[in-house]
């Protein structure tokens, strides 16, 4: 985090104070950097979006119930220090970036690095109740999932309102029109 403030100034409109930790996490994050948040949204359809956008053979969207997770905006470093109960946390930073407004986003965060989210829950009294994966197989669902969410405005262009979304988003809308015969209102093979 430390290299990233120091680097990170020159490419900011607004730069976060340096004790803000959520805040800098969160923008790491969302500009490729690894950190110990987990990407998460409150949107099913924004869920769906990154689980199918490159899946090949198995998608998956995981569910949180925020009720059995501590709150942690603006409480992140208490909670990372051990002042909060609680093996897993979520919330977002006070300040929120563009790309967490746009994906309804919000994190998870482990106050212990290295253990995988289902590892930690699988400890919980009710993990079913905390934790649910649903699997979507990408042969079955990508086809008709992408073009529908892409109907509703769900692309990495809106996800991502920045250039590097806009260019981002060329990719499925190229796949999209190559594919999608509007005479037929099906997904088809290029009929030349």
């Amino acid at each position: 985090m430390r290299i990233f403030q120091r680097k990170g100034h020159l490419f900011l409109t607004h730069i976060p104070e340096r004790s803000d930790t959520f805040q800098w996490l969160a923008l790491m994050q969302h500009h490729g950097s690894p950190t110990r948040l987990l990407d998460f949204t409150w949107s099913p359809y924004v869920a769906a979006f990154f689980a199918l956008e490159r899946a090949t053979t198995q998608g998956a969207v995981w569910a949180v119930n925020p009720k059995k997770l501590v709150n942690v905006t603006e409480r992140l470093n208490k909670f990372l220090e051990g002042s909060l109960n609680g093996a897993i946390g979520i919330g977002e930073p006070f300040v929120m970036n563009t790309r967490l407004i746009a994906q309804s986003g919000t994190f998870v965060v482990t106050r212990d690095e290295g253990f995988a989210i289902e590892d930690i829950v699988a400890a919980y009294a009710d993990p079913e109740d905390t934790l649910v994966k649903f699997e979507l197989p990408a042969n079955l669902v990508r086809p008709l999932g992408m073009r529908a969410l892409y109907m509703m405005n769900i692309t990495n262009a809106t996800l991502f309102p920045d250039l590097d979304g806009l260019a981002r988003s060329l990719a499925y809308e190229l796949e999209f029109h190559w594919k999608y015969d509007p005479r037929k209102a099906s997904i088809g093979q290029d009929e030349h």
